[in-house]
């Protein structure tokens, strides 16, 4: 199309539609009209180009290569090194050759004397002393983002590591001063050879020395696989680690490396076998774990877990690690003479330990518990207990203790966190008539809760709240149980003359609280209340009598062998604790024959008891004795009997009402609100009421 007028006379549109025309003949593979023609002088200027350009890149490469191949790799020692040092935080060093074979799609590279210094905060040692470290990659899984090393090797390691008593360890590579926790994470390794490995291991927060031998090899014939070996000293106690695995070559990344173990610390022994589901992930594992001691706590030095004491145990059960949480399932065994099952749970992800666990004992020996509070389990034929324990039980039995006086240790109670919850469908007791018990608490900071505790009776229970706040150097304890619906017969199963001489209702409320580090300080320092209530009972006629005391007609009935029931109207003993002493001016026992009153006293501290009682006739008698009944001597094993040159004159039934009421209206609602309307103990007071004495 020819140009209009206007175009000829506009040289940007003629431009325009030129540059247009141009173009459609480009995109229609149109040759260029105003190009010029190629002749042969110009076909061969383009062909020399071509082979000048050929020869330029062929002298690029040739150069490279020669560079790849004469250039001195030592020089890249300095900016290696600093590099490393900058990334970790720490000095290191590359003290001998670096060899590099870089031409090929699996390059590699050998460093031969590298220093690890230790962190600032641990002074000048080495973590770790390498004599040569060949490392070789694959390249283009790399691309994939997947890091494969065709091989490591490592000659002559020597390694150091040690753990400050505050937690911050040498093998810890982040840069601040606070330990990670994480998990080592190592890229797949298809060939891992270690020659002759020295590893020394210093834990003074454990107090665990360690000094071992690490290796994996493959020698003429096969492959001998991982080994680490070596013993030390876990809190002054031998110290043995034996740890295998499969060999370190050829590791596909989809099957499993499987390994063993085995750790004796002490009298502690533990065997494990499992798998890494990836090879050189240790972050996640599964592992079949047997464990076998002399008591639970000795754990927490290779455990970092405050788990109670115990009596001998021996345990099994899965253990599996994901990142920080490990997981203990199907866990079962024994505890002393008990069962034990249930799962645990770990996590490791803040700072202190988080234990949950739930476990469950189909049959619970009640002398286990002992152990728990710093005691000794029974040590009788076919009982189960340490040789500490035993030693334990003989020294209170000596002294006639029941508190023992074995020190909490509070540092392990900060340490870590937990909640608990434990069941037992049967006790066995011989001296008790418990049926079960259930358990829950927590632990928060060195504050421990057992927010429910439950002893259940055949009728009844002992049921409560107990805390122990460690989070001061002196722990506070304190205490309010509750015995509820219970029975007389069944917690005093005393007989005489083949019948039971007391029967009835009991209820009671335990209310103290204690400071010390053991038991022992805890009850000595205890202050609170104490009451137990018979609300409505039965005893044989002759004890109530001799109570009065009716000297004729007591022993005339005991040796008549009488089994005459008289009622238990109400009875009631309330101690106020101070200071670890318990005090009672409100001791009564009101029959029909005999309203019974007294006093005492219970040293906590010392563990012995004095207790007096004096009894009112309710009718004249003949013969008539006013001798005390007393009960006296240690807690362990009291003495029960009359106070020689006690008698006394009568003190008259008003008085001892008087005595007795006023103070039990007020008291009976600390132990159940409905008590001082029950129609025994409410009895008692209308009858004080009625003797003129003020009952309000």
């Amino acid at each position: 199309m020819p140009p209009s007028s206007s175009d000829a006379h506009d040289p940007l549109r003629r431009a325009r539609a030129w540059g247009a025309a141009r173009w459609r003949q480009l995109r229609a593979g149109m040759a260029d009209p105003y190009a010029p023609a190629r002749g042969p002088e110009t076909e061969r200027r383009r062909r020399r180009g071509l082979q000048i350009a050929a020869g330029v890149l062929a002298s690029l490469a040739l150069v490279f290569v020669l560079f790849l191949l004469l250039f001195d790799w030592n020089m890249l020692r300095g900016p290696i090194s600093r590099f490393a040092s900058a990334q970790t935080g720490r000095q290191i060093a590359i003290t001998g050759d670096l060899e590099v074979r870089p031409w090929s799609l699996k390059p590699a590279a050998a460093f031969n004397g590298v220093v690890v210094d230790d962190p600032e905060w641990a002074g000048e040692g080495k973590t770790a002393q390498v004599e040569r470290l060949t490392v070789q990659m694959e390249l283009l899984p790399l691309l994939r983002g997947h890091r494969i090393l065709t091989r490591l090797e490592v000659r002559h390691p020597d390694v150091r590591l040690l753990r400050a008593a505050d937690g911050r360890h040498t093998w810890d590579f982040s840069k601040d001063d606070k330990p990670s926790g994480e998990p080592l994470e190592m890229p797949l390794i298809r060939r891992f050879v270690i020659e002759e490995g020295e590893l020394r291991f210093d834990d003074r927060q454990r107090d665990l020395t360690f000094s071992g031998t690490i290796s994996a090899q493959e020698e003429a014939g096969g492959a001998q696989g991982f080994r680490l070996a070596g013993d030390g000293r876990l809190n002054g106690e031998p110290f043995r680690l034996r740890v295998g695995g499969g060999p370190l070559i050829n590791i596909d990344p989809g099957d499993p490396y499987p390994f063993d173990g085995e750790v004796r610390a002490g009298a502690t022994r533990i065997t494990a076998k499992g798998a890494l589901p990836e090879p050189f992930d240790l972050g996640r594992f599964h592992l079949d774990l047997t464990a076998e001691g002399p008591d639970l706590a000795d754990l927490y030095r290779l455990t970092g877990l405050a788990l109670p004491n115990t009596p001998p145990y021996e345990l099994k059960g899965r253990l599996v690690r994901e990142g920080r949480v490990y997981s203990l399932d199907d866990l079962g065994g024994r505890l002393g003479d008990s069962d034990i099952r249930g799962d645990l749970r770990v996590d490791t992800r803040e700072e202190r330990p988080f234990l949950h666990a739930d476990l469950r004992s189909r049959r619970l020996d009640f002398d286990d518990l002992a152990t728990l509070f710093g005691g000794a389990p029974a040590t009788g034929e076919g009982e189960t207990a340490s040789q500490g324990q035993q030693a334990v039980a003989r020294q209170m039995q000596v002294n006639a203790r029941i508190f023992p006086d074995s020190p909490l240790q509070v540092e392990r109670i900060r340490a870590m966190d937990a909640e608990l919850s434990y069941r037992a469908e049967a006790i066995e007791a011989p001296h008790l008539p418990l049926r079960g018990a259930d358990l829950h608490l927590t632990l928060d900071k060195g504050l421990l809760n057992a927010d429910r505790v439950v002893f259940s009776l055949p009728q009844g229970d002992f049921s409560g709240a107990i805390q122990l706040d460690a989070r001061q150097d002196v722990p506070v304890t304190t205490m309010d149980m509750r015995l509820s619906g219970a029975r007389l017969e069944q917690l005093i199963p005393v007989q005489s003359g083949g019948a039971q001489p007391l029967r009835g209702d009991l209820v009671g409320r335990v209310q103290l609280r204690g400071r010390g580090l053991s038991v022992h300080d805890t009850m000595s320092t205890a202050d609170g209340e104490v009451v137990v209530v018979i609300p409505q009972g039965e005893v044989r006629e002759a004890f109530a009598e001799l109570l009065g005391v009716n000297v004729v007609k007591g022993l005339g009935l005991l040796l008549s062998g009488d089994q005459s029931q008289v009622p238990i109207r109400c009875a009631v003993g309330h101690f106020r604790a101070r200071n670890g002493v318990l005090r009672s001016n409100q001791i009564v026992f009101d029959t029909e024959p005999v309203l019974g009153h007294g006093e005492g006293r219970i040293d906590l501290g010392r563990e012995r008891m004095s207790v007096r009682i004096d009894g009112e006739a309710k009718e004249p008698r003949l013969i008539r004795l006013m001798a005390p009944v007393t009960v006296s001597g240690p807690l362990r094993k009291p003495s029960l009997g009359v106070e020689a040159g006690g008698a006394i004159a009568q003190a008259g039934l008003a008085a001892a009402l008087g005595a007795v009421a006023a103070p039990l209206a007020a008291l009976l609602p600390f132990v159940d609100p409905g008590l001082a309307e029950d129609a025994a103990c409410g009895a008692l007071i209308a009858e004080a009421r009625r003797q003129g004495a003020p009952a309000d």
